[in-house]
C-alpha cells in the first residue's frame, strides 16, 4: 500500500548522469508508491532532480534492495567521516 510518505533533501555538490550526460542535482525526493518500471506492487523510488529543466535520475528499489542500500550508504558515511 503506498504510504503517500514523502521527503524531500536538498542536495549540494552532486551530480547525476542524465541522457544528458552529467549534470548538478539540487533535491532528492524519496517516497513508496507504485513504480513505472519495476516489477514489484510498490517500491522504495528516488528522484533525483537536476538544475537544469528536466533532468532527472529515477531509481525504483525493492524493499530488500532499499534495505541494502541504507545499510551500504551507512558504512560508506561512517568510513568516509575518517579520511
Amino acid at each position: 500500500m503506498c504510504t503517500y510518505s514523502t521527503e524531500k533533501v536538498a542536495l549540494e555538490r552532486s551530480s547525476g548522469k542524465t541522457r544528458e550526460g552529467w549534470q548538478s542535482m539540487r533535491e532528492a525526493t524519496v517516497y513508496y508508491d507504485h513504480p513505472v518500471h519495476a516489477p514489484d506492487a510498490h517500491t522504495v523510488n528516488i528522484d533525483f532532480l537536476g538544475r537544469e529543466p528536466g533532468s532527472r535520475v529515477a531509481v525504483e528499489l525493492s524493499l530488500d534492495s532499499a534495505r541494502e542500500l541504507l545499510k551500504a550508504l551507512e558504512v560508506t558515511v561512517e568510513r568516509a567521516q575518517f579520511h
